[in-house]
């Protein structure tokens, strides 16, 4: 990934933030992009000062020009784009029958739109490469399990999955398209699902680490280097999938 240009959206917090401190030690020139502007502005200052090229840049993925702003600036300022990580993300709880019209534009606006307006922004400008570009997307096993509770998040993870393999069609020849889907991962928006519950967070995990094969949560850590390889030479080949990454869930059965 030396010298590489890659955008990361999401790029704060969890995985994202992960993602950016693990690109940027790889070589990468990252430009970590979310809402919290607060934060990212002291993780790329942070990076910055370990020797590192990262700037941070706020972007709301639900807002177009948020995202095109954002397309342009990394341009201008590192003069071409390489690599998309579109890993903002938020979570919603809640059956069919629970949802309203706020929910929707929450979790849709965020997980489904976003990612499309962030593809629709950054995929033109990677074709122009005479390498290409990837386009990586975070999905997530709620996109093959009805988690209770959960429709609508688990029907934007799913979104994307489809999502990934019309690019990989549409874009064939400039620009790869994969997705990695992260199983249980002790990230904040993990610990925001445990609200509500009996046991403390502690007895809840440890419960949860009793059912995954690998007898541990997943670390943020885990999945960006997955998708360093995933964004790199290395996954040429990889085109149009995804990459779960969740310990061995999914292949238990249910009981």
């Amino acid at each position: 990934m030396k010298d590489k240009v890659i955008i990361v959206t999401g790029g704060t917090s969890g995985i994202g933030e992960a993602c950016v401190r693990h690109f940027a030690r790889l070589g990468a020139k990252v430009v970590t992009a979310s809402i919290q502007r607060e934060e990212g502005e002291a993780l790329a200052r942070e990076l910055r000062d370990a020797g590192h090229e990262v700037q941070f840049t706020y972007c709301d993925v639900s807002d177009e020009e948020s995202v095109k702003a954002l397309a342009e600036s990394t341009v201008e300022t590192f003069g071409r784009l390489d690599g998309v990580h579109a890993n903002a993300g938020v979570w919603g709880k809640g059956k069919v029958t629970d949802f309203t019209d706020a929910d929707w534009n929450k979790v849709m606006g965020v997980n489904v739109k976003g990612a499309f307006w962030t593809a629709k922004h950054t995929i033109p400008l990677m074709e122009q490469n005479e390498d290409g570009g990837v386009f990586l997307l975070t999905t997530s096993v709620a996109s093959q399990v009805g988690f209770p509770a959960h429709a609508l998040y688990c029907a934007s993870k799913a979104a994307l999955e489809a999502m990934i393999r019309c690019l990989a069609t549409d874009h064939a020849g400039k620009v790869r398209a994969v997705g990695i889907s992260p199983g249980t991962i002790d990230t904040p928006m993990l610990a925001a699902t445990c609200d509500g519950w009996d046991a403390p967070i502690e007895e809840l995990y440890a419960e949860v680490e009793k059912k995954i094969p690998v007898r541990r949560l997943g670390q943020p850590e885990d999945i960006a280097k997955a998708a360093a390889f995933l964004l790199g030479p290395d996954a040429d080949y990889v085109n149009g999938t995804v990459l779960t990454l969740d310990g061995g869930t999914m292949a238990l059965p249910p009981w």
